[in-house]
């Protein structure tokens, strides 16, 4: 009875926050610093990760010299006095339990797994930042312009994404929603593998893609990513434009995900000679 109390009051407590706008934002996740960016009100945000200003990860990097960077750590945070944090549901737990306990309110988003995702993430956005109606207008534009990328194909040509160390990701995550958005048909999903996975070389050669979409390699060697060197994966992979993953677009749930759409849409044009 005792915890429901406590459970009850912690709720009432969040709400209470939630009704004032909170002056000064701490972000400690890359995909959330990039919604905070777009949605704060002057000088409501006051730092976001060291990621949003690394240009392989984060689309908003000139935006984010504007701001305090901060890595995530309890003390870090703490000393600057921020009246609300935002964390990923998989920032640094330990992170996140100190900072409630020394009383700091902390809101946390999960992941975006798909495209309505992305617009749900916008309206948690609004609401913890008080900008209900600058996230509305977002998610109004970002639905408009899926739409307008919308496809009216006869035949999707069949795609597998494939990363460092052999995993793909299949139609129930944010990239496999992006390929099937750009009119590509997952050639992995086709063969049972629906998230993000290994899918051994073996099976990538059974599925048969009509091409395979990587991402760039990081700057120097990376064991990780030596499987992409396989004569298998080297024939599949065509110089197509914007058939290659940036991570900056893909990666988080923001409206630059219509971006990687783009991309890929042009990449399929080109790989099957149409115009649609």
């Amino acid at each position: 009875m005792r915890a429901g109390f406590l459970a009850l009051g912690a709720l009432i407590g969040w709400a209470e926050i939630a009704m004032a706008q909170p002056a000064r934002v701490v972000s400690m996740n890359l995909c959330t610093d990039q919604l905070a960016m777009l949605l704060a009100a002057p000088d409501q945000l006051y730092s976001v990760s060291y990621l949003a200003r690394d240009p392989r990860a984060s689309a908003m990097t000139q935006e984010a010299e504007r701001y305090v960077v901060n890595h995530g750590l309890a003390e870090e945070i703490y000393l600057m006095q921020p009246d609300l944090v935002i964390a990923g549901a998989y920032s640094t737990r330990a992170t996140v339990d100190m900072l409630r306990r020394l009383g700091v309110p902390v809101a946390v988003f999960d992941p975006s797994n798909s495209l309505s995702d992305v617009t749900a993430r916008i309206t948690q956005m609004g609401q913890v930042l008080q900008r209900q109606e600058a996230a509305a207008r977002m998610v109004a534009d970002f639905d408009a312009g899926l739409a307008a990328l919308a496809t009216n194909i006869d035949r999707a040509p069949r795609a597998v994404l494939y990363y460092a160390n052999g995993y793909t990701s299949g139609d129930n995550t944010l990239a496999g929603q992006i390929l099937l958005a750009a009119g590509f048909a997952n050639a992995a999903s086709e063969m049972g593998y629906m998230a993000g996975q290994k899918l051994p070389l073996e099976v990538l050669a059974l599925s048969d893609p009509e091409i395979v979409i990587s991402a760039r390699p990081y700057p120097g060697a990376s064991r990780s990513e030596g499987i992409l060197d396989h004569p298998v994966v080297q024939a599949l992979r065509a110089d197509l434009a914007g058939a290659t993953m940036t991570d900056h677009d893909w990666v988080c749930g923001t409206p630059y995900v219509l971006r990687a759409i783009q991309g890929l849409a042009t990449a399929r044009k080109a790989l099957t000679g149409t115009e649609q």
